[in-house]
């Protein structure tokens, strides 16, 4: 079994991203399940803004697609700006939206059988908004959103440090992790035993 995790912090490598060590917890967890991970931090590629599959000349969505298509799992990893998902995040949703006309050959929306999950950092609230934003546009897309399948951290109200920088609330987000990581794999390997058909027309 395969998981992709697509890191949209805004910092590109090889800046440290508390996102990453977060979303780390749970790539650490899906591998003691058996799982090969790819982490991608889109930072790092040339996506540019549109709603389609390929753009042409320079685009690196594509392979981005190929690898979230090619996994079982996808992870969302994205921090918290100004209370909403990083710009990132919004422009993998948006790249992501064609995949709601594009079908297999058994006539499924091509997310189908695939299961997701989210992973938030912030040192200011409104993690849940983020993870029901980013869950939501998944749905829509076609992916799976299991029970549990998110993790976060923040501080709390107000500025402060960032995850990396304190060690305050980090094993409730690294057990949260955890058991996101369980529950990915077990919805995941219960789509591959049974799989969704076409959508009823």
């Amino acid at each position: 079994m395969r998981a992709v995790v697509l890191n949209c912090t805004l910092k590109p490598s090889p800046q440290p991203s508390n996102t990453d060590a977060l979303a780390g917890v749970v790539v650490e967890a899906l591998e003691g399940h058996g799982v090969e991970v790819t982490t991608i931090r889109l930072a790092d590629h040339d996506i540019p803004p549109g709603v389609e599959s390929d753009l042409g000349g320079t685009d690196e969505w594509p392979a981005v697609r190929r690898a979230v298509l090619d996994a079982e799992i996808l992870v969302v990893a994205t921090p918290t700006w100004v209370g909403h998902p990083s710009s990132i995040a919004q422009r993998m949703l948006e790249r992501m939206d064609a995949m709601i006309s594009e079908t297999d050959d058994d006539g499924r929306p091509v997310a189908y059988n695939r299961v997701a999950g989210v992973v938030v950092t912030g040192n200011e609230d409104g993690a849940h908004h983020v993870i029901s934003e980013i869950a939501g546009g998944l749905v829509d897309i076609g992916f799976t959103i299991p029970p549990q399948a998110w993790t976060y951290w923040n501080r709390g109200p107000g500025p402060g440090p960032e995850y990396s920088s304190t060690d305050e609330g980090h094993e409730w987000s690294r057990s949260t992790g955890r058991a996101m990581a369980q529950n990915l794999v077990g919805v995941a390997r219960a789509l591959a035993a049974a799989p969704l058909g076409p959508p009823a027309s």
